[in-house]
């Protein structure tokens, strides 16, 4: 027995790649392609919604209109922009395109932690002032590592930090001393002490309640003055206003920003000319290919919806994303 659906694809006028999406078009009743704007008009009669543009906030906007909606697909990890009271308290399955960029955002850390011991930015200033100028660097093995975060993404992180020598522990709901990655886990009530005996914090927490601005003046103030903080989670989980002020009273040596809670950061903003800082726009998991991978999921899932069998990567939505063992 095979479904025939009416799917919805959300974006933000860059369609996604037809050859990609011709497995779904195959098995779909229809597909409509829609816009926020034209996301009220499309929904009616949808059972499937595909949120290609994984940053537009329209979802909530236009749930008065999803009358048959069963299902929604997210083409990222994180769904907080999805996970309004509506769709919480609804009987909609939602997923995520969790195990697409694992190993790409931690080559983006292991890269960081590396850049930062080799003090690679002054090596570069230097260059194009054509100066030789010789200098120490610190060692990478034996240093110590916090991942805040303990899923799929963490986990990866966990482990390409491991292979270069880093101690890797982790910060997660429950404690624990048997983890096949972290080895100790500490409980997020516990954070404070953890990030004590931390030379590198990594932010990679969804976003939920318990998450959002943990990383605020107290966070760094219990960090060591050498630590650097390296975000590749959500913007939301620090206090941007603490993060500056400890980055100017040396509370901490140094940061690495993917995410921030302004995004794009404003070009007046402080942390662009910081000393110790090196920004990206919230690329770090995104390879060559990352999109064409992202559909290629879906339409793995779509194939799965059709034939009624279980679906991949199910949100808890109570959590705020996909649960797994050890988390």
């Amino acid at each position: 027995m095979t479904r025939q659906s009416v799917v919805v694809v959300l974006h933000d006028g860059d369609l996604p790649d037809e050859e990609a999406m011709a497995p779904v078009r195959e098995k779909a009743a229809e597909v409509r392609y829609a816009t926020a704007e034209e996301l009220p008009d499309a929904l009616p009669g949808a059972d499937v919604l595909f949120a290609h543009d994984f940053f537009s906030q329209a979802i909530p906007d236009a749930w008065h209109a999803a009358d048959s909606l069963r299902w929604i697909h997210v083409a990222a990890t994180g769904v907080d922009a999805i996970l309004s009271p509506e769709v919480v308290d609804s009987d909609v399955i939602l997923t995520n395109s969790r195990g697409v960029f694992n190993d790409s955002i931690a080559e983006y850390v292991v890269g960081q932690v590396l850049s930062f011991a080799k003090d690679m930015p002054r090596s570069w200033e230097l260059q194009r002032a054509r100066r030789w100028v010789h200098r120490e660097s610190e060692r990478v093995a034996g240093t110590k590592a916090l991942v805040v975060g303990t899923g799929q993404i963490g986990r990866a992180v966990a482990r390409l930090l491991t292979a270069v020598g880093v101690q890797v522990s982790g910060s997660g709901r429950r404690a624990r001393t048997d983890d096949p990655d972290f080895g100790t886990v500490t409980a997020q009530a516990d954070l404070h002490e953890a990030l004590g005996r931390a030379d590198w914090v990594v932010g990679i927490a969804p976003l939920t309640e318990d998450t959002k601005e943990m990383f605020d003046a107290a966070a760094f103030r219990a960090m060591p003055d050498h630590a650097r903080f390296i975000n590749v989670g959500r913007g939301e989980s620090v206090v941007t206003d603490d993060l500056v002020s400890a980055l100017r009273d040396g509370s901490i040596a140094g940061a690495a920003l993917d995410v921030l809670d302004v995004e794009p950061l404003p070009e007046d903003h402080p942390l662009w000319g910081m000393p110790g800082v090196v920004i990206t726009p919230h690329n770090s998991g995104d390879f060559i290919g990352w999109r064409e991978e992202l559909l290629r999921l879906f339409a793995d899932n779509f194939a799965r919806w059709v034939d009624e069998e279980p679906l991949a990567n199910v949100v808890d939505t109570s959590l705020g994303y996909v649960p797994s063992t050890g988390s």
